[in-house]
């Protein structure tokens, strides 16, 4: 039986939160990026976050983010995951080993080589994204999933994944997919009916 996680990412406001919920959804994403278009405040996010059942995992994505605004932003929201969705370094991630968080890196995948650089994370998870020289992910456009091959560790799948390819996605057996901009009526806004959708074709897959 499949048991794949889904994340629906890109998060600002309550009502998408809960109804991500209560059609399925086992961790939820907030953008703390300033310059995307699904970007929420701190404040804003701990603000629904606290509204939230415990048994979800909170993930807080960040983009080249000084340390210490992501270890208060940890703390203030409460987040169970950072997601480093920017050029951070081996190093920089290794930084937050003794926190009290979950950590995976996004890689922008372009080639078979972006696949082998993962491996190089010291994170508990690897999220493979669409390479974009314009954005750090929520593009909506997909990659090669036949290139992924076999990494070593927890890998969520994310760029492009919708209601239409939900289910190919999972049959790849990742840990994880990373749903965004393929569920949303526009950015930062999410289509209720796409998400019971994708997670009815899911759930199919789950048995």
């Amino acid at each position: 039986m499949l048991m794949v996680k889904v994340k629906i990412c890109g998060l600002t406001n309550l009502d998408d939160a809960q109804a991500a919920i209560n059609l399925g959804a086992d961790m939820l994403g907030f953008n703390f990026y300033p310059k995307s278009p699904r970007y929420i405040s701190p404040v804003k996010a701990a603000e629904v976050i606290k509204r939230l059942p415990g048994f979800i995992s909170v993930v807080g994505v960040f983009v080249n983010t000084d340390p210490d605004q992501i270890r208060k932003t940890i703390r203030s929201c409460q987040l169970d995951w950072v997601q480093f969705h920017g050029d951070e370094t081996i190093q920089f991630c290794q930084g937050f080993i003794s926190e009290s968080v979950r950590t995976m890196k996004a890689i922008r995948v372009k080639t078979p080589e972006d696949v082998t650089k993962a491996q190089t994370y010291y994170t508990d998870a690897i999220l493979l994204d669409a390479f974009s020289s314009e954005q750090y992910g929520g593009t909506g456009e997909s990659f090669d999933w036949n290139i992924i091959g076999h990494i070593g560790k927890r890998v969520f799948l994310a760029g492009g994944i919708n209601p239409d390819n939900a289910s190919e996605a999972v049959k790849l057996g990742v840990y994880g997919i990373d749903v965004c901009s393929g569920v949303e009526a526009e950015p930062g806004k999410k289509d209720h009916d796409k998400m019971k959708t994708l997670f009815e074709k899911i759930r199919l897959l789950r048995g």
